[in-house]
């Protein structure tokens, strides 16, 4: 590229991103209610919704999507405000080798107080910031502070749009001293036994005697003002003498005003900047500016090229990413990060959270056996119909939640909704549901402890105290018992871990339709629990088949009373 050409960046701007996300370690419901209510979104003309999930779906859900035909939604490991999402502007940046009189008509054009200095690559070597140019060139009043030039000859020749007759080392930059040949030759001829010839700059007019005097005692630069001719002799003896001679157009103060603005911006460059990546979170970059006092930083990108500015006034702008969330409406449960982000609805059938928003929100709570039933009135209440592969989505998720109608969580709308969902997917909901849970089993997959016990995992808080409960459904507690001392060590080690006062896993068989409930606990726990022990931190809940609507508010009443 030529030496002298800004370069610009390209612009990093993004959408606005709706997601519809379930819970963390999602199951079938979560992950199939997200698919079917985002589409339902689109359907009535949201744009840049899209589902998503917080986390690995399990097998169950898998055999759902491959069996339906439905792409997995897309993961999203956290929401956090990313510097990329809030630094959209496109980047103006300057050439180390540009004048710093092309800084300052960025500045002004542009209306910026910063600009990152670029290589040839666009990698960025320093930041320009105008506070500290105008302290430079208009703060000092000492005459021989203000006769200073940095530069090159061949910047000054680009700053002044000069004609060349003579340059010698025309890229080397050095300190000048910079004077203007106003006075009369007598007087000029003793001026010229004061200075230092090889570092003055002599700005002069149509004065030829001047002019010679100047060549003469060897200057290192003679600039002509005004467009003023100079003879062939002088060239002549300029280059003889080594003096280098530039003839501007503009007139003479105006001359000596470019001439001060010819310093190389790389030569004023402040040389520890900050400098972020897109990826840094919005918190990181916070920390930077508020602890490095600076005012801004440097995006670079991985491949170390100049991105954008960051700036103080970024960390006021919002994330372009907004959440729905689906079958939940705890923060604790949510996707990380979702705190940070706006969160536009809440569509779920679990009881209610610590759960606040600057703005009111579509907000909607329904004590039905499933999100999917949530979804499914809401399809009806729409007058859309749901294509067959939504409406095998929602059944699947209906009859895993209700466990095939069974769970005492099925309520009548539930089991309205089925035949519904049969006739618009093709599906029978009997045997579905065996093809569902068949396939979904984890505990004779061979899968590790801890993702059998993460599979489907939610934390509960009570007064002081953090529950972790987890629930694998079964057709048979055989497989249970062959793994239950290795997974009583895991659950040891993860209440540990996390500080949880109780751990535990409710191990669902669907066809007895009763569930074991492996603890790791405090020696108390038996006291407290109060259900049948039938081995050393193992109890039978018989009739037991849901979590939520059975397991989880005995324990939340129990443990208020410890």
């Amino acid at each position: 590229m030529n030496s002298y050409d800004y370069l610009w960046g390209l612009s990093m701007k993004i959408a606005e991103k709706i997601y519809v996300v379930g819970h963390r370690n999602p199951d079938t419901d979560s992950i199939c209610s997200a698919i079917a209510y985002a589409e339902l979104r689109h359907l009535q003309g949201m744009a840049n919704v899209q589902p998503a999930r917080a986390g690995n779906m399990n097998l169950q859900t898998e055999f759902v999507l491959e069996r339906l035909g439905v792409p997995a939604p897309q993961l999203l490991a956290d929401v956090h405000p990313r510097v990329s999402d809030v630094v959209t502007e496109e980047v103006v940046t300057i050439h180390e080798s540009m004048p710093l009189s092309k800084a300052i008509e960025l500045y002004h054009q542009h209306h910026i107080r910063m600009l990152p200095v670029v290589d040839d690559d666009f990698h960025p070597q320093g930041m320009l910031l105008l506070k500290t140019v105008s302290e430079i060139f208009l703060v000092p009043t000492e005459p021989e502070k203000m006769r200073r030039v940095r530069a090159s000859l061949a910047s000054i020749q680009a700053c002044l749009a000069a004609t060349a007759y003579h340059l010698v080392e025309a890229e080397r930059v050095e300190n000048f001293d910079l004077y203007v040949g106003a006075r009369c030759e007598a007087s000029f001829s003793r001026w010229v036994d004061e200075i230092v010839p090889e570092r003055t700059i002599l700005v002069t007019g149509d004065r030829d005697g001047i002019q010679k005097l100047a060549i003469d005692a060897g200057v290192r630069l003679l600039i002509v003002s005004g467009n003023s001719p100079v003879s062939n002799e002088l060239i002549a003896a300029a280059h003889e003498k080594g003096v280098s001679i530039l003839a501007s157009t503009y007139d003479t103060a105006n001359s000596v005003w470019l001439t001060r603005m010819a310093t190389p911006v790389g030569e004023l460059v402040e040389k520890d900047f900050l400098s972020v990546t897109p990826n840094n979170l919005l918190d990181d970059l916070r920390l930077k500016l508020l602890h490095k006092k600076k005012s801004g930083a440097v995006v670079v990108s991985a491949d170390g090229r100049v991105r954008g500015i960051a700036t103080k006034s970024h960390l006021l702008k919002s994330s372009p990413v907004k959440l729905i969330m689906v079958d939940h409406n705890e923060l604790s449960q949510a996707v990380p990060g979702a705190e940070k982000v706006e969160i536009l609805e809440v569509i779920d059938h679990h009881r209610l959270g610590n759960f606040h928003t600057d703005t009111p929100i579509r907000f909607i709570n329904q004590p039905l056996g499933s999100t999917c039933s949530l979804v499914s009135t809401l399809y009806q209440q729409a007058g859309i119909e749901p294509q067959p592969k939504t409406a095998g989505l929602l059944l699947a998720g209906l009859l895993s939640d209700t466990v095939i109608l069974k769970s005492p969580t099925t309520t009548d709308i539930d089991r309205h909704l089925v035949p519904w969902l049969e006739t618009l997917s093709g599906l029978q909901h009997r045997d579905f549901g065996s093809e569902l849970f068949a396939s979904g089993s984890p505990m004779a997959s061979g899968a590790p402890a801890r993702d059998l016990l993460l599979t489907d995992f939610k934390e509960y808080s009570v007064g002081d105290y953090l529950l972790g409960l987890g629930q694998v459904e079964v057709v048979s507690f055989h497989s249970f018992y062959q793994r239950l001392e290795e997974l009583l060590a895991e659950l040891q080690s993860l209440r540990a871990e996390k500080g949880y006062e109780l751990a535990a896993l409710l191990v669902t068989d669907i066809v007895m339709e009763t569930s074991l409930l492996l603890t790791a606990g405090s020696n108390e726990l038996p006291y407290i629990i109060g259900y049948p022990q039938e081995g050393e931190n193992l109890y039978r809940l018989k009739g037991v088949l849901s979590r939520k609507k059975q397991l989880v508010p005995h324990l939340l009443k129990a443990f208020k009373g410890v």
